[in-house]
């Protein structure tokens, strides 16, 4: 068969053709391509790892400053707290003062008034006592016709007044 023969001839110059094709695409691509590929994506790689190493260390940094602002955040509470206390000491200090200043003050108002109020009962008693003895000696004349002296209805108020 005369095709069979024409086929090592025909498909020979074709195979060749195909294999010189591949070997230029690999030269090409394996040999000159390649190595930028390479070195881009080594570079890619080292920039990644930077990075996270880099990040890393941020957030080693952040936790060490947000620990130190902790301290310095609960020292500054403490503080305040010593000097609210410290302030509610001294206004509770000066409230007593106040208070007792205060109290010193309505006392000395209270004992004034106790000795008015003593002193107007008793001009109250002595005027009530005068005014009943004149009362008492006008009724003994009315009554008994008999005068009674000043001294003596005094003294007999009294008793009544203490008796009753």
């Amino acid at each position: 068969m005369p095709q069979i023969s024409q086929i090592a001839a025909t498909y020979a110059s074709q195979i060749f053709w195909l294999l010189l094709t591949f070997g230029f695409v690999f030269v090409v691509v394996g040999l000159g391509m390649l190595p930028k590929i390479e070195s881009t994506v080594e570079a890619r790689d080292k920039r990644i790892s930077d990075d996270l190493d880099a990040a890393k260390a941020a957030s080693v940094r952040a936790d060490e400053i947000e620990e130190e602002y902790r301290v310095k955040s609960d020292e500054n509470r403490a503080a305040a707290q010593k000097v609210t206390q410290i302030a509610k000491e001294k206004a509770a200090k000066a409230a007593e003062k106040r208070l007792a200043d205060a109290d010193a003050e309505i006392a000395k108002k209270i004992a004034a008034a106790e000795a008015e109020i003593a002193a107007a009962t008793a001009s109250a008693l002595t005027q009530i006592e005068g005014i009943a003895a004149d009362a008492a000696q006008d009724m003994v004349t009315k009554i008994s016709g008999a005068k009674a002296s000043a001294a003596a209805a005094g003294k007999a108020v009294k008793a009544a007044l203490a008796n009753g």
